[in-house]
């Protein structure tokens, strides 16, 4: 390693994990931050973009030594090239549905205790459902497949200046309450193209536009010098994270959400392949319609597997059909829409 890291240059970021007693993950990075962002929440240009600048000016820490302390559980791996550490066990006693603390630690060679940071676990509640969501194009107006406009997104605004497509937030509070208990909401997974990098502006967005939380599945961190490559992702490797979660909650069946801006229908179509009558829905936006047939006939493949799907234009849209097959009761239609998120 070309430099040694010292315990005040260090930062552990620890995103939210999840599971169940007999699989639980965490990950994160070792990192070095050269800035913080400000996070001022201002229509003002400038100050924007270089909060945004300050998420991608870090540098990685490769070959770190991490513990992670579960109860009286002891688990230790090191940090790849890009910084990136994963966690994945079986707990010694049954974990309670609900969000546990999770401790980690990173060590020198001399086993000197360099920094700590704490995180968060997710253990869902025994719902028949979870929903797995896109997030750009699908959630946030993002322009993913034009560069400068996209830029233009990410660079000018900030977490709570991003607009959200109108009655995105209440389509997915009333998916977080389909067919379960107010006390036991549907776990939300959203899988991403967007980078390790945005953790907290699009928690943050999420916070403020009032979507429910959920686990977040992101792309590979860049540095500034990438920034032309955010949102930019190899397929398989967004296919991957969504086969995982499926895979970790093999008795709950899933309704996946996307657009069509990138490769939603087409990895949603494996999905459907590979798990069959356990997607139970599938949820496509329609931003590019150029890619509107083919769009279609995807969908058409994944329709004759006896699986529900709707292509939308408006999340208004999608709410009826939700109705419509059963997803949702009828009363909802006459709730009131949020406030928040309209554009």
């Amino acid at each position: 390693m070309s430099e040694k890291p010292s315990g005040n240059r260090i930062k552990i970021q620890l995103y939210d994990g999840y599971g169940h007693s007999d699989r639980l993950l965490v990950f994160g990075h070792v990192l070095k931050r050269i800035g913080t962002p400000k996070n001022r929440y201002t229509p003002n240009m400038w100050h924007n973009a270089m909060d945004m600048l300050t998420l991608f000016l870090l540098k990685p820490y490769p070959e770190i030594l991490v513990r992670l302390h579960w109860n009286r559980q002891v688990l230790e791996t090191v940090s790849g090239k890009d910084g990136f550490f994963s966690f994945e066990w079986k707990s010694d006693k049954k974990v309670a549905a609900g969000w546990h603390i999770v401790q980690v630690k990173a060590y020198s060679e001399d086993e000197e205790e360099l920094k700590s940071g704490e995180g968060s676990l997710y253990v869902p509640h025994s719902t028949q459902l979870g929903i797995i969501s896109d997030i750009d194009d699908t959630i946030m107006v993002s322009h993913s497949s034009r560069l400068m406009r996209r830029m233009r997104e990410i660079f000018i605004k900030n977490s709570r200046t991003r607009k959200l497509f109108p009655a995105t937030a209440r389509f997915y509070q009333l998916l977080s309450q389909a067919d379960t208990d107010s006390s036991m909401p549907n776990p939300f997974f959203y899988v991403s193209s967007s980078e390790w990098n945005l953790y907290g502006y699009l928690t943050e967005f999420f916070r403020f536009n009032e979507l429910p939380k959920g686990i977040f599945l992101l792309n590979q961190i860049k540095r500034w010098y990438q920034l032309l490559k955010t949102g930019k992702t190899n397929h398989h490797g967004k296919a991957e994270r969504i086969r995982r979660i499926l895979q970790t909650f093999p008795k709950q069946n899933y309704i996946l959400l996307g657009d069509n801006s990138q490769a939603d229908p087409l990895i949603y179509s494996l999905m459907a392949e590979e798990f069959g009558s356990r997607v139970v829905a599938v949820f496509i936006r329609n931003v590019r319609p150029s890619r509107a047939l083919r769009t279609m006939e995807l969908l058409s493949l994944i329709s004759a597997k006896g699986i529900q799907t709707c292509f939308y234009n408006h999340s208004r849209e999608a709410i009826s059909f939700s109705v419509g097959v059963g997803l949702l009761k009828e009363e909802v239609l006459d709730l009131p829409e949020p406030t928040k998120g309209a554009i």
